[in-house]
């Protein structure tokens, strides 16, 4: 670990004992009684959230080998942002996007996850909306104008927007095809205060190292902004569905840049072997580099025993891992619920667990890394 990181780690540390407990309770017997509370706005402050998110930042960025954020200085300063992510890893999309800086910001998810009141009420303090797709149906869609209402208000009060435009996640190096909501929003935004301040569709590139595993690396890319206002202004000739469209293809290519594309055909597998091999700037800095097969497995062996003591120390925490993997079907999935149980199982094995987990990750890592390149 590199001597940066340690202080970082110890830092980190001493900030989660003293408030954990009082968090949960604060959380599970008031933040979710509606009856005690007036509900606020999506978008407003809620003081309990805004005290644990850089608990989950640090955790974030932790959860990964090696994490970097890339040209934020394309993020526009001057209007409304509705950031356009790919969506390639359930959870952990929303949580690279929310890690861009330390503001508020709102997101979407698809609606059935809201059917249970518990659960819409910890996803609604999570600051996330339900929004529906057209496989759930015509009828169900039409309820997507509560959610647009809500996503023009966010953007209004100068608060982020994030929407996962493919409106599924898949574990490739491509896109599907942009579904249209995000652009009905950015549209319906212009019309209602585009002469106040721009609204800008900014597109991120998420790239992770591995799919299923955390503990490996991490980009998050922000790509060329799209700016919607001065887009409609120069094309006056298009009707809304046209505008649309157009939109969709300029989004698509912008995002297209923004990480490490390959197009989605029969030759997928070996476009994406070459472009592992020589990624563009930024990508190239965790490009991985071959280590001679002997000497891995030396140094494997020789630190086997650390290994061991790590692995004793952290049955607990890597045998629960291992079981919700077994039990989530998706593995898209593997590394948003292990990120979930993270947060809640780190803070509270503390000193006990964590350094002993960090090593534990990293020979496993280790172990991979040989497997795929022998």
């Amino acid at each position: 670990m590199e001597p940066k990181r340690e202080k970082e780690t110890v830092k980190g540390l001493f900030f989660f004992v003293p408030v954990i407990f009082i968090c949960v309770y604060h959380f599970f017997f008031v933040s979710l009684q509606p009856d005690l509370r007036i509900m606020s706005e999506i978008y407003e402050k809620d003081k309990l959230y805004e005290f644990l998110r850089p608990m989950q930042e640090w955790l974030f960025r932790h959860a990964y080998r090696r994490f970097q954020q890339c040209h934020l200085e394309r993020l526009p300063k001057d209007g409304a942002i509705i950031f356009a992510p790919n969506h390639t890893n359930a959870l952990c999309d929303a949580l690279a996007v929310l890690g861009i800086g330390m503001d508020r910001k709102v997101f979407v998810a698809r609606a059935d996850i809201f059917r249970k009141p518990k659960q819409a009420a910890i996803l609604r303090w999570l600051k996330i909306m339900p929004i529906r797709r057209m496989r759930d149906g015509a009828a169900e869609v039409l309820h997507n104008n509560e959610t647009e209402d809500k996503a023009i208000e966010t953007l209004r009060n100068g608060v982020k927007f994030c929407i996962l435009p493919e409106g599924t996640h898949r574990t490739k190096h491509s896109l599907l095809p942009l579904a249209k909501g995000i652009f009905r929003i950015a549209l319906r935004a212009n019309e209602e205060f585009g002469h106040e301040k721009p609204v800008y569709i900014v597109p991120v590139g998420i790239e992770y190292g591995d799919y299923f595993h955390l503990w490996d690396d991490l980009t998050v890319n922000i790509g060329e902004p799209l700016n919607v206002t001065e887009y409609v202004s120069r094309h006056p000739e298009l009707d809304k569905p046209q505008l649309i469209l157009a939109l969709r293809d300029e989004l698509t290519l912008k995002m297209r840049a923004s990480f490490l594309w390959v197009p989605d055909d029969d030759d997928y597998d070996k476009n994406w072997a070459k472009l592992r091999e020589n990624p563009p700037a930024p990508f190239d800095r965790f490009k991985k580099k071959r280590v001679p097969k002997g000497l891995r497995l030396t140094g494997l062996i020789l630190t086997a025993p650390l290994f061991v003591v790590c692995a004793a120390l952290t049955i607990p925490l890597w045998a629960l891992m291992l079981h919700v993997r077994r039990t989530v079907k998706d593995p898209a999935f593997h590394n948003s619920v292990q990120f979930v149980l993270h947060f809640l199982l780190i803070p509270l094995s503390l000193f006990i667990m964590l350094f002993p987990w960090m090593g534990f990750e990293e020979y496993m890592y280790q172990i991979r890394r040989f497997k795929i390149e022998n």
